[in-house]
């Protein structure tokens, strides 16, 4: 049902007709609404309203570029081009411009008004439909989110999210690549919490603590007497995990020899068990995850590439922590709270700017791992209201890496960590960190502004 109509007035003479027009055919309960001008009919469709239709004179629709505006303002609202007689043509080229629809003024109005109105009911459908499921689309993501602690604004994490949805659904393996620390299980466990066999197990196997012979048995499971030790039959992980996901994790450390028995899992779903005859059948969806380069492994003839087709139905890269702008300062945050609610005589710290610069400034190669267990050390040790980057402890780390700069990289990192020092030794106090440092206060907030500003 049709709740609003904006109307551009060309003809002030002709609105009272065009107004009664609408109400005989769409009630009235639809809120008929006019604007004299552009401009305002532009801030009038800047406030979204659902199932409202803009009709636009032709005279006015090719003014401005007009459509192609209010197009960029909502793509899906409906437009409607009023052409007199001798204006048709005029008119369909306003739909090839954006328009949705024309309608041509004059004689037995209130039909034609019901007969356009007939065509854009199933837009309207659509429309509602597409919103629905944006809305169900957003939410979902917001909860994958704040549910599996995958936290980040940035774009990187976003589309990961967003791929995280999508292939949840699809019952097919898939690897996920990236850095270690980079959060790689919560990935893989949001993707079966949030699929069809949520309710099923999920299993992780890190196949770089085990042998080939041990990690055949893990995974596969092994019959009485299969060798020394095998008192009894014992279901591997692929059995535990029927029905549900095995998260293989570190794919990258298997020998080629290994590689070989899992492809034929993938390919075919049967394994055996260690010293056993008959064939069993496997339903886990299987999830492998990697911070290896296996493109180049495969170059090197150290990863069979018919185990990565197979694998690669969607490859997610989870990306590090450094590529993800603004997302250290929301995730210092998460984890100072968390640590916080686990340890409340730690509440009420906050961190100071030049620690947060330290911490936007540091390279992080443990990802995110390193940076929560910075920010709960940091927590930890601070004896005061504030965290200062003498908390941190990445001085050390950031000066080792600062000796791949220049001479004034150099200099000038050694000269904030110095000014740093002195301030957190001196409590904040300018002066006295000055005279620390062997400074005038006039030299000492020089430096302040050249190496911390």
């Amino acid at each position: 049902m049709l709740r609003s109509v904006l109307i551009l007035v060309g003809e002030p003479i002709l609105l009272p007709f065009w107004e009664d027009a609408f109400r005989e055919v769409a009630g009235a309960d639809c809120k008929l609404e006019s604007v004299a001008t552009i401009s305002d009919l532009l801030t009038a469709v800047g406030v979204q309203e659902e199932r409202r239709l803009v009709v636009v004179p032709q005279q006015l629709a090719a003014r401005e570029d007009l459509i192609p505006r209010l197009r960029q303002l909502d793509d899906d609202l409906p437009i409607v081009v009023v052409a007199g007689h001798g204006d048709v043509a005029a008119a369909s080229q306003a739909v090839q411009m954006g328009a949705t629809d024309f309608l041509v003024s004059g004689d037995r109005l209130p039909e034609r008004i019901a007969t356009l109105l007939g065509k854009l009911r199933g837009l309207y459908d659509a429309i509602d439909k597409n919103r629905l499921l944006s809305e169900r689309n957003a939410q979902l993501r917001d909860a994958i989110q704040s549910r599996f602690e995958i936290v980040g604004q940035s774009p990187q994490i976003r589309a990961m999210v967003e791929q995280i949805r999508r292939v949840a659904e699809v019952p097919r393996p898939l690897l996920i690549c990236g850095e270690r620390g980079t959060g790689k299980e919560l990935v893989a466990r949001a993707i079966h919490f949030i699929g069809k066999a949520a309710a099923k197990p999920i299993i992780t196997v890190n196949c770089a603590a085990f042998s080939d012979s041990l990690l055949e048995s893990e995974l596969f499971g092994h019959e009485k007497g299969a060798f020394t030790g095998a008192d009894a039959t014992r279901h591997g992980k692929f059995e535990q995990a029927d029905g549900g996901t095995l998260f293989l994790d570190e794919i990258g450390n298997m020998s080629l020899t290994f590689q070989q028995k899992i492809l034929r899992v993938v390919e075919y779903g049967t394994y055996t068990r260690v010293g056993g005859m008959r064939e069993l059948r496997s339903t886990a969806r299987i999830i492998a995850a990697t911070n290896c380069d296996l493109q180049k492994m495969i170059r090197d003839e150290q990863f069979l590439p018919d185990l990565y087709d197979r694998l690669a139905f969607e490859v997610i890269e989870v990306p590090r922590l450094r590529d993800r702008q603004g997302d250290i300062e929301v995730l210092m945050h998460h984890f100072a709270t968390q640590f916080e609610r686990e340890v409340p005589t730690f509440r009420g710290k906050r961190f100071s700017k030049s620690a947060i610069r330290e911490l936007n400034r540091y390279p992080f190669p443990g990802n995110v791992r390193e940076l929560k267990n910075v920010i709960e050390r940091a927590v930890y040790r601070d004896t005061t209201d504030e965290i200062t980057p003498a908390d941190l402890g990445l001085q050390a780390a950031d000066r080792s890496l600062a000796k791949n700069g220049t001479y004034q990289e150099q200099l000038s990192s050694f000269a904030r960590e110095l000014i740093e020092s002195a301030l957190h030794a001196a409590g904040n106090n300018q002066a006295e960190a000055a005279r620390r440092l062997g400074l005038t206060y006039h030299q000492f907030r020089h430096y302040l502004k050249k190496h911390l500003s």
